[in-house]
C-alpha cells in the first residue's frame, strides 16, 4: 500500500475511534465541556443562578455533567480532598467485583468469616449478621467504630436492641468491617484495588493509591479507609454508575451489581438506602422529606460531598466541600435544592 494511503487509513481509524469514544458518552483523557450550554437547550439564566447558589452555600468545587459532557464547572475540579463517607460507595464497587469473582459471598455470616471486635466482643446473635446486612447498614451490630461523628455515636442504638437484618441504622461499624472483609477476601489493600479495578479503567486523571489512608481507633479492630479525590475523578466514578458499570466497551463493575446497589432496601429522609448508596426512592414508597429526583441515587459524605446520578436525564451533579479550605457545611436540604435547580435548568424543563 502507498505510504499516503497508509497515512490516510491511520487518520480515518483515529477519527473513528475518537468519534466512537465521544458517542459512547464518556470522556477521553480530558473532560469535554460545552462551549455554549444554551445552544444545547440549557437555560443560561438558570445556570447563572445555580452558580450564585453554589457560591452562596460554600461549595469549593462543583460540576454538572450531561451525556458525558461538562455543562458547567466551578472551583478547582482537579483539587483532591477528603470524600468522607462517599468512600463507602467506592468500596461497594470493589465488593461487587469481588462477589462476581466468587471471592465474597453476601450470605456469609460474621461468625463464618471469623469476625469479632474489641471488648465488649460481639455476641452470638450479632455474629449472625451477613455481609449483605452490612452492605445495607442493617447488621444490628452497634459496637463503637472508628471515624464516627459525634452525632453517629449519640444516635447509635443500644447493643442487642435489633436483630441482624431487621433495622436500618447508618453505621460506620458495618462500613469499616466491610473494608476488612474485602481486604481479607482479596488479599489487596482497598486503595491499590480501587486504582487497578476502577481508577485506571475509567482513566481517572488525579487519583493514585497514595491518596488513600486508614484511620484507626482503640475502640475497634477495623479502621476507616479514607479517600482524597478530585471533583473531576469523582464525576467519572458517578458516570460509570450512570452507565450501569460500563465504560466504553468494558464492563468495569457488573451491571447486576450496580442495579442491586442503587435500589432501596430501607427508608431514609431523602428516599432510601441501597448497598452503600443513597437512593431517591424509598423501599416502602413513603414520600421523601428531602426530595431528590425519582430514580436518582448518590454517594454522600460529611460536610457536603455528593455525586448525584439522575438516570432519567442522563445527568450527574457533583458537589465538593474541602474542610481544610472552609468551615462551612452543606446540608442535605441545600444539596436537594441544588439538584432541583439543575433539573429545572436542563433542556426540556
Amino acid at each position: 500500500m502507498h505510504k499516503r494511503s497508509i497515512l490516510m487509513a491511520v487518520l480515518l481509524l483515529g477519527s473513528a475511534i475518537a468519534a466512537n469514544s465521544q458517542s459512547s458518552g464518556v470522556p477521553g483523557a480530558e473532560w469535554k465541556q460545552l462551549a455554549a450550554p444554551e445552544q444545547a437547550g440549557w437555560s443560561a439564566k438558570k445556570l447563572a443562578e445555580i452558580h450564585q447558589y453554589v457560591e452562596e452555600i460554600g461549595s469549593t468545587s462543583a460540576m454538572i455533567v450531561q451525556h458525558g459532557v461538562v455543562v458547567a464547572a466551578w472551583g478547582d475540579v482537579a483539587h483532591r480532598s477528603n470524600l468522607h463517607s462517599c468512600r463507602k460507595s467506592l468500596l461497594s464497587s470493589l465488593i461487587g467485583i469481588a462477589a462476581a469473582e466468587g471471592k465474597i459471598n453476601l450470605d456469609d455470616t460474621l461468625d463464618k468469616l471469623g469476625i469479632d471486635d474489641n471488648k465488649p466482643s460481639l455476641t452470638a446473635v450479632e455474629k449472625e449478621a451477613t455481609v449483605r446486612d452490612l452492605l445495607e447498614a442493617r447488621s444490628g451490630v452497634y459496637h463503637p467504630a472508628a471515624y464516627e461523628t459525634k452525632g453517629m455515636a449519640e444516635q447509635r442504638p443500644p447493643r442487642g436492641s435489633h436483630a441482624p437484618g431487621t433495622f436500618w441504622y447508618y453505621n460506620n461499624w458495618d462500613f469499616n468491617t466491610l473494608g476488612y472483609i474485602y481486604e481479607k477476601a482479596t488479599g489487596t489493600k482497598i486503595f491499590d484495588a480501587f486504582y487497578r479495578e476502577i481508577a485506571q479503567p475509567i482513566a481517572m486523571q488525579d487519583f493514585k493509591p497514595r491518596d488513600g489512608h486508614y484511620v484507626t481507633s482503640p475502640d475497634s479492630r477495623f479502621p476507616a479507609y479514607l479517600f482524597d479525590m478530585s471533583a473531576r475523578d469523582f464525576a467519572r466514578f458517578a458516570l460509570l454508575y450512570l452507565h450501569a458499570g460500563k465504560w466504553n466497551n468494558t464492563q468495569v463493575v457488573p451491571e447486576d451489581w450496580v442495579k442491586a446497589s442503587t435500589r432501596p432496601y430501607s427508608d431514609s429522609e431523602s428516599g432510601g438506602y441501597g448497598y452503600l448508596w443513597w437512593t431517591g426512592d424509598s423501599a416502602s414508597g413513603t414520600p421523601q422529606k428531602i426530595p431528590f429526583p425519582k430514580g436518582s441515587f448518590w454517594a454522600e459524605g460529611h460536610l457536603g460531598q455528593y455525586a448525584v446520578v439522575v438516570p432519567s436525564l442522563d445527568l450527574i451533579i457533583v458537589n465538593r466541600l474541602d474542610g481544610d479550605m472552609t468551615k462551612r457545611e452543606i446540608h442535605k436540604r441545600q444539596m436537594s435544592r441544588f439538584v432541583q435547580m439543575v433539573v429545572a435548568a436542563a433542556p426540556g424543563n
